[in-house]
């Protein structure tokens, strides 16, 4: 479905945005998706609207056939990008599985910030960005999927994400649509 409108309470949840996520090798430069992430967040919050920054500190616990063994990641890994320029206003969710929602605060925050509604970019889409989506869209959220700021590490799940799953989770658009919208929305 495409981008129609942003709530009066809509909150951008930036995914995984930080140092050893974005050294990954991505389907899509990673820059690029910082750099559109950053001016949604300047945009959010010039309007004085939640923003919420994710990074991931462990993968969850269990057996799986691909990936990193469970467990902490290394030094430094989990540093939010200085071009994020974290504001003391916004909130910071530090997750231990795939999705921001499972073992954290999240939910009870944007709750008692009254959303209705998230935008949400990052690395890496089918994975921390999906996930978080997923969730979000269980919880009743309006959720917003900008899809030119968010990668993944594989091409294809990239792809599967954008045009099979992220439909039936919600809107997607673009950087310039969503801020479209929201300098529209609040004009």
């Amino acid at each position: 479905m495409a981008l129609t409108t942003l709530d009066a309470r809509t909150a951008l949840v930036v995914v995984d945005l930080q140092r050893g996520v974005v050294a990954l090798p991505t389907a899509h430069p990673a820059g690029e998706i910082v750099e559109r992430s950053v001016t949604l967040l300047d945009a959010f919050r010039r309007h004085g609207l939640p923003v919420v920054l994710v990074n991931v500190t462990a993968g969850a616990p269990g057996r799986t056939e691909q990936g990193r063994p469970p467990g902490d990641f290394p030094a430094g890994f989990a540093d939010l990008l200085p071009e994020l320029k974290q504001q003391p206003s916004d909130h910071v969710v530090t997750k231990r599985t795939w999705g921001a929602f499972t073992n954290t605060d999240l939910a009870a925050y944007l709750d008692g910030q009254g959303v209705t509604q998230v935008v949400l970019t990052g690395i890496a889409t089918s994975i921390g960005v999906e996930s978080t989506a997923r969730f979000a869209s269980e919880l009743g959220l309006n959720v917003t999927l900008v899809v030119d700021a968010m990668t993944d590490l594989n091409a294809d799940a990239h792809v599967n994400s954008i045009t099979r799953i992220f439909p039936r989770l919600g809107e997607t658009g673009t950087t310039q649509e969503v801020l479209a919208l929201l300098e529209s929305s609040r004009a």
